[in-house]
């Protein structure tokens, strides 16, 4: 009777420490985790909404402000030092008494073109955030489907891998049958071997690279690192309407979150200059209080003072000169940082278009050199079987659709990864991969 519990623990424990399920993720589903779960994102919405509070402290400026104020104090005053000379006939102090007052004082700014600068400047603000946000969305999209593309490739080699053992064994099995009965030779025999044990080798190193690329992809994607990935897509073709260099650049110009990020800067320095130089202007304000003030709650009567101000600079030591000059000089880095951003998109651009087209054609190229391999490996099987060759030719067959292979998962690679980074180039990385 003692046995039976301790025998469920024991499988209790077993169960727990069992690791959790593979996580089969697809290409977009590893997108959408990245935009929720990825540090970068989160960081930029953060700033996203750090923007939107500075714009509503902004507004606050230009609302009115009001206040309340309940209080009792006690006072004690110096006749001699209020009124400057000593009466005679009165004392030197009065009190102490006690002052009850409460109310509601008011300030509103009727005519401030600084504070209204600012506050279109705090809006301006929100849509830089917001590109920057979307910038650091594309990002993630790009390092994202780059893991998954290079662990596709990886989890193709050994598809690939394995194939070529499952080859090399047969052909291995053939020179021994061969040797058995007299046909062949134990050299065929010991060179059919060797590249047997050539391709297992290469299907353990193809194994360690997908094992280390799901690894990586899980560091993107802030997965817990107990659970691993099982990809749920395979590498494929997947052709690419052709665009026109132009219509991709003007795209681009119009897309890209870093372009949106430059121009919203340099409204916010315009408005900087401009707010720089209202300094001069003169500022009106409106403000106030009302209170009902008594020596006790008994004795209160209503009391106010309401005002009106005109401020305007005199002297500033140059300080809205420097100010105006400072605006300035920030508006040329801008425009300099601008025309360096369009020439960099149109360098990406272009890059990304000429090597797309380079690799549909390796794609192309590449599949027919694996179909002509294949044809060659049976050539050379049947003429070592026929006894009109030694299994050279079958090895050197081997290696050529060895070649042939890693040259079409590689010719697909590029041309996922140029699919890709054309996306990235016009601004349509989420589009295209996350939606």
């Amino acid at each position: 009777m003692v046995r039976i519990p301790v025998l469920l623990l024991a499988l209790s424990a077993g169960i727990l420490a069992q690791e959790p399920a593979p996580l089969p993720l697809t290409l977009r589903d590893a997108v959408g985790l990245a935009l929720q779960q990825n540090p970068q994102v989160m960081l930029a919405n953060l700033g996203v909404f750090e923007s939107e509070q500075d714009r509503l402290l902004a507004r606050a400026a230009l609302l009115p402000q009001v206040s309340g104020n309940v209080a009792e104090s006690a006072h004690r005053v110096n006749l001699q030092t209020a009124i400057g000379l000593s009466l005679p006939g009165f004392p030197q102090h009065v009190g102490p008494f006690e002052v009850f007052q409460g109310g509601a004082a008011f300030n509103v700014a009727v005519f401030d073109l600084t504070l209204w600068r600012r506050y279109r400047s705090s809006r301006i603000g929100v849509e830089a955030s917001r590109a920057e946000e979307t910038a650091a969305r594309e990002e993630s999209v790009l390092l994202v489907v780059s893991q998954y593309l290079g662990s596709q490739r990886a989890a193709a080699d050994i598809q690939a891998a394995q194939s070529r053992v499952d080859l090399a064994q047969a052909l291995y099995d053939q020179a021994a049958d061969l040797q058995r009965n007299g046909v062949g030779t134990g050299i065929d025999s010991l060179r059919a071997n060797v590249q047997l044990q050539n391709e297992k080798q290469r299907l353990i190193v193809a194994h360690t690279q997908l094992e280390t690329s799901l690894y990586g992809l899980a560091r993107l994607l802030n997965i817990d690192p107990r659970r691993t990935i099982r990809l749920a897509d395979q590498m494929s073709f997947f052709a690419t309407p052709e665009v026109s260099r132009d219509e991709a650049l003007e795209r681009a110009y119009s897309a890209r979150p870093e372009m949106r990020q430059i121009l919203a800067e340099e409204q916010r320095a315009l408005l900087e200059e401009k707010s720089a130089g209202d300094e001069r202007l003169p500022k009106i304000a409106v403000g106030g209080v009302w209170l009902e003030q008594g020596l006790n709650p008994a004795t209160i009567i209503p009391v106010y003072q309401y005002q009106a101000s005109l401020d305007f600079p005199l002297f500033t030591g140059g300080r809205i000169q420097a100010g105006r000059a400072k605006a300035g000089l920030a508006i040329r880095q801008l425009k300099q940082q601008e025309q360096d951003l369009l020439n960099r998109i149109a360098l990406e651009v272009k890059t990304a278009m000429a090597q797309m087209e380079s690799a549909r054609s390796e794609v192309s190229v590449a599949n027919l050199g694996v179909q002509l391999a294949r044809q060659e490996v049976e050539q050379a099987r049947d003429r070592f079987q026929a006894g009109v060759a030694n299994n050279i030719e079958t090895v050197t067959a081997q290696d050529e659709l060895a070649r042939a292979q890693d040259n079409q998962i590689a010719a697909l690679y590029r041309y996922n990864q140029s699919r890709a980074g054309l996306a990235r180039a016009v601004g349509q990385m989420e589009a295209l991969y996350g939606k």
